[in-house]
């Protein structure tokens, strides 16, 4: 009989897998979504050439900054919350191989050896065969166990799928993470690079207010102009130091910013001043649908609503036996001189089955869980599309409007230089007061300054929108 169990071993193995080939739970389908034909704001928008298109994974050398490239290059190296979230994607990498290991055998050896004692009235043949005259027992003990669960309703199978797109979560959510602080690194870069051409313009144009100091205090003294002439001129010489003083602080700030960014302390970075600005870029926009290909954060949000998937086939599989082959084989013996010998050998084969009769209502309330989870997820990707849509729409319409009021203030501030340059002309030759020239001096300057700010507020428009379409990301970027 029990040859003829060992034989019928392999057709029952061959029916699990055949039962196997199924699996329990719905098979996941991308939820629907309304993905517009093309951007709202993308009317009157300069495509860049194909030449132009963001190099896949450093999108910011498109601004053709070796420092900038340097400095994100380290971030992705030694940023801490980077390394955070490296380490809990390795976490998520271990989970997956856990869940992939538990579709193989378990095999486990054991070995033991134990003395016990009992009345001296205890009876049995082992008893009169292994005791002495104190009652004491020898029992030693060596085996190889194996358990195999067959994974019949496919509950292995959708946990390790569910594992799976969890890595692909995690993978994701690394890469989004990324961009946004090499986004955030960026933007401050560029806006220290402006404000040293705003400090530029205020220490040319201290310079400039000192010359016109010195000339009226030399016409005062020839008596041409009155005294309040050269307190006004004074007046605007120190309240343009003050600010050219202001900006230190705001720069400091920002280079502090890029060093923790960098994973360094503050007092360990120094980015030197440099008179050349990066020029604002072409940048390519990838129609809707491909946004969802391109933003790390969309695909994370999808993966989660995979695992999301797979676990209602887990709690589904709950609601059926679990079938589990098990063997084990070894010696025992009481003694260690004949403890591996033939005659203690011994061997046990055989299934399990398993199956939770009575739970309360536990294996419902799982499966309602998982539904609702799963719901949860979809929505949350759904709204991780509309706002991916949101955010290139609002930046796409902001560069616009930006890239038009730079348009009208470089008219203005040409015509302020000019208007500038006449009434200079017209004091030196005493047809009009210094008021005149103080006012037109204040209207070039924050004409001025407005068009160094409207030009980071492009540079920084621009970093964003970059962002926003994914920048060199890519769905296929993630593993497996």
């Amino acid at each position: 009989m029990k040859a003829l169990a060992i034989y019928r071993l392999p057709t029952l193995l061959a029916l699990s897998v055949t039962l196997s080939a199924c699996a329990l739970g719905p098979d996941y389908q991308r939820p629907h979504l309304q993905t517009p034909a093309q951007f709202k704001q993308i009317e009157g928008w300069t495509q860049a050439t194909p030449g132009d298109v963001l190099e896949r994974g450093s999108w910011w050398r498109i601004y053709g900054d070796s420092e900038l490239n340097a400095l994100v290059e380290r971030l992705n190296i030694s940023n801490q919350n980077v390394a955070a979230s490296e380490a809990q994607y390795r976490q998520a990498r271990a989970l997956v191989r856990g869940a992939r290991a538990a579709l193989y055998p378990n095999l486990s050896s054991s070995a033991a050896a134990s003395r016990s004692r009992q009345g001296a009235g205890s009876q049995g043949d082992f008893g009169a065969r292994n005791s002495n005259s104190s009652g004491v027992f020898t029992a030693s003990d060596l085996s190889l166990d194996a358990a195999w669960e067959l994974d019949i309703w496919g509950k292995l199978r959708r946990s390790l799928e569910s594992s799976r797109a969890g890595v692909d979560a995690s993978a994701a959510d690394l890469a989004a993470l990324k961009l946004s602080l090499q986004s955030e690194l960026v933007q401050n870069y560029l806006q220290l690079r402006v404000l040293d051409d705003q400090q530029r313009l205020l220490d040319a144009t201290v310079a400039a207010y000192a010359r016109s100091l010195k000339l009226t205090e030399n016409q005062y003294n020839a008596g041409i102009v009155a005294k309040s002439d050269v307190s006004q001129a004074l007046t605007q010489l120190k309240s343009t130091q003050a600010e050219a003083i202001d900006l230190t602080w705001q720069r400091a700030q920002l280079e502090h910013a890029i060093a923790v960014l960098i994973g360094v302390p503050p007092s360990a970075l120094s980015i030197a001043v440099r008179e050349q600005l990066p020029v604002l870029p072409d940048i390519p926009v990838a129609l809707p649908s491909q946004l969802l290909e391109r933003r790390p954060d969309v695909a994370a949000a999808e993966r989660r609503v995979i695992a999301a998937n797979a676990d209602i086939g887990v709690a589904e599989a709950a609601w059926y036996p679990d079938l589990t082959i098990s063997a084990s084989g070894g010696y025992r013996g009481s003694s260690f001189a004949d403890w591996i010998d033939l005659p203690n050998r011994f061997w046990s084969l055989g299934p399990q089955l398993a199956l939770t009769l009575f739970d309360g209502g536990a294996r419902s309330a799982e499966l309602g869980r998982s539904e609702a989870v799963y719901d949860q997820t979809v929505a949350q990707y759904r709204q991780s599309v509309l706002d991916s849509f949101r955010e290139v729409e609002d930046y796409l319409v902001q560069l616009r409007v930006l890239q038009q009021e730079a348009l009208i203030q470089q008219e203005a501030l040409d015509a302020a230089r000019e208007a500038l340059r006449l009434i200079e002309n017209q004091y030196r030759a005493g047809t009009v007061d210094f008021n005149s020239v103080v006012n037109l001096q204040a209207t070039a300057l924050n004409n001025e300054r407005t068009t160094l700010s409207l030009l980071g507020s492009r540079l920084t428009a621009s970093v964003q929108l970059i962002a926003a379409l994914g920048g060199g990301w890519q769905s296929a970027d993630v593993a497996d």
